[in-house]
């Protein structure tokens, strides 16, 4: 029997880095948040505190060829208006959801990063974030696809003791 030298290529960066860089099914769930959506909901400026009602419209599209999802928001809280831009996305080197959000009520970029449900339909991530009143916390923010019409998203702070308190319920329903 004549053994045969077989040569296997390495895959090059180049090969990598195109791999990598290809939209996959983390994308497509992204996708499926794109739209016009209006939203309303409740949120809190501290635990414990009054909720206060929260309304506002929220157009998402995807964007860098399907990579990330480009959430521009405008609503009103107290009276005053609010608009913030956020980006999601996901990270197939590090195998994680990814987003950064932005908004007329701070000067800060948050980053987020967490991971998605077995069934496809809840994102959760974390930010690390120095409040001016609590001191260091950590955000928790949870996305859930109820349909294709209707996204709910909740927010929680974890205190440097690990309580962990419901700031925001917000629910977004499909306009076009």
């Amino acid at each position: 029997m004549a053994q045969e030298s077989v040569q296997r290529k390495e895959p090059s960066a180049m090969d990598i880095y195109a791999e990598l860089s290809t939209p996959g099914a983390p994308h497509k769930l992204l996708a499926r948040m794109a739209g016009t959506w209006s939203m309303k909901g409740d949120c809190r400026m501290e635990p414990g505190g009054d909720w206060i009602e929260h309304t506002g419209i929220s157009e998402q599209r995807m964007v860098l060829g399907g990579r990330f999802l480009q959430q521009d928001f405008s609503g009103e809280m107290l009276g005053i208006s609010f608009t913030g831009i956020g980006f999601t996305g996901y990270d197939n080197h590090t195998e994680k959801y990814v987003s950064t959000w932005l908004d007329s009520f701070g000067t800060g970029i948050y980053h987020f990063e967490g991971t998605g449900s077995s069934d496809g339909k809840t994102i959760t991530q974390t930010c690390s974030y120095d409040d001016p009143v609590r001191g260091p916390l950590t955000w928790r923010n949870v996305t859930r696809i109820v349909d294709a019409n209707t996204l709910e998203f909740r927010m929680y702070t974890i205190d440097s003791d690990g309580k962990e308190d419901e700031m925001a319920v917000l629910v977004y329903t499909r306009i076009a």
